[in-house]
């Protein structure tokens, strides 16, 4: 199926990979080398290899279906295309209100624990509170007034992150300790199952870069090969940054939950180190939130536009801004309150099972895709049959079969309630039709 809504084709290979790196190295990384390491001490590795491995296989079933299914809208329009409209709405609002105000709602706990590093005093509850409503209640008024002053918001971030995550992942060997990187035991597989849920936060969002699908040239071997190399890239540099974590501070990294990198960065270069990389983390999360906060109500106002989701009061336009000014705000409101109310592993658990929900969709809308469908002539298809397709559903389900049981309840009667909200909204339209 291949339509592009007469938008031009011009994202080549590499424009693709970047794109998806941009997306993927974002606030996670910063704090993961900690979290990791506390339950799996010098064995982190283990997680990231996982994390790795699951991601290739995932991103090869993207890849397929993407070089079929070459429409703009990403995972949504794969699986709406090959299961249908029910299956459409259960992804988008998953996407929205699962994984998307989730992980904004994490990364915002993230920058609040960056901040705390200079400033104490934003480890106290009311403090981040504060600064919660004040940070989303800005970014609603920018870009409320319009998108140009929202766009100011989500610039000189990709370079401002990256410098010290690279300058870690190459120099660090200078100064490690080789001690530090020997395992005392082998985890056990319920340890790697916990950790590698939360850590898989950090791995979350190649895919987005197939939302413009619509707008990459020859994408059936431009697809394949550009999340591939962004995927390849992103798990290289992950491995690199724990190594040389583990490498510096050995077992006293769990003790710098807040911002093990800094730690890492002042080892390196004393407190010139440690103030680049919070600098870097701070523009990488404020950078994140920003442009979640630009991009996600477009997806709502659009989805609410289309009926996908409800009330369709979200698909309002300001009328002297023209701008969605209820999905801003309602946005923005959800972020705050799940911000102020959770902490990070909680809110990146659940964005992580969110996520891991809808890659499961793409995984099975390949494997159907496959059955019901005449293959195209130069589309990519993953070599080994359906070996690839059934390894991502087991190890996609055994990831989620590592939910603590409350987040999984929350994740059940999410799913509940949004079809129920379907089956409802189906028969309205029905009536009034």
């Amino acid at each position: 199926m291949t339509e592009n809504d007469g938008l031009r084709r011009e994202i080549g290979v590499w424009g693709l990979a970047s794109n998806s790196i941009n997306i993927v190295i974002g606030a996670g990384i910063f704090i993961m080398p900690a979290i990791v390491a506390e339950r799996l001490g010098a064995a982190s590795i283990l997680a990231y290899a996982i994390c790795g491995v699951l991601i290739m296989l995932i991103m090869l079933c993207f890849a397929e279906i993407g070089s079929k299914i070459t429409i703009t809208g990403g995972a949504y329009s794969y699986i709406e295309v090959v299961f249908g409209r029910y299956a459409g709405f259960l992804t988008t609002n998953i996407f929205i209100f699962g994984a998307a105000v989730m992980a904004n709602a994490a990364v915002a706990n993230l920058l609040a624990d960056t901040v705390a590093y200079f400033f104490p005093a934003f480890k106290v509850q009311w403090v981040r509170g504060l600064f919660f409503i004040t940070m989303f209640a800005g970014f609603a008024y920018w870009n409320v007034r319009g998108v140009k002053k929202g766009m100011l918001l989500v610039k000189f971030n990709t370079i401002a992150k990256l410098t010290p995550l690279l300058f870690i992942a190459l120099f660090g060997w200078i100064w490690f300790t080789p001690s530090n990187l020997s395992w005392a035991s082998t985890p056990s597989l319920l340890d790697l199952g916990d950790v590698s849920l939360i850590l898989i936060f950090a791995f979350t969002g190649a895919e987005t870069g197939l939302n413009v699908s619509g707008e990459i040239k020859n994408p059936k071997k431009t697809i394949p090969k550009g999340i591939m190399l962004s995927v390849l890239i992103v798990v290289v540099l992950y491995m690199l940054i724990q190594i040389s974590a583990q490498g510096i501070l050995g077992e006293t990294l769990p003790n710098f939950k807040d911002a093990p990198l800094a730690e890492v960065g002042k080892k390196m270069l004393g407190p010139i180190g440690a103030t680049l990389v919070i600098v870097g983390a701070f523009f990488s999360m404020f950078g994140n939130l920003s442009g979640f906060a630009l991009n996600m109500p477009r997806i709502i106002f659009a989805a609410a536009r289309d009926d996908v989701i409800s009330p369709k009061k979200l698909a309002s336009i300001h009328p002297r801004y023209s701008t969605p000014h209820v999905a801003i705000i309602g946005y923005a409101t959800l972020a705050c309150f799940f911000a102020c109310t959770g902490e990070f592993k909680q809110l990146a658990i659940l964005s992580s099972a969110s996520f891991l929900l809808i890659y499961l969709g793409v995984v099975l809308a390949v494997i159907k895709y496959r059955v019901t469908k005449q293959a195209e002539a130069g589309a990519y298809k993953i070599p080994g049959g359906y070996v690839v397709p059934f390894l991502s559903v087991m190890a996609i389900l055994w990831f989620l079969s590592n939910l603590p049981h409350n987040e999984l309840t929350a994740m059940l009667i999410f799913l509940a309630l949004l079809s129920v909200i379907y089956l409802i909204t189906n028969l309205l339209r029905k009536k009034s039709a």
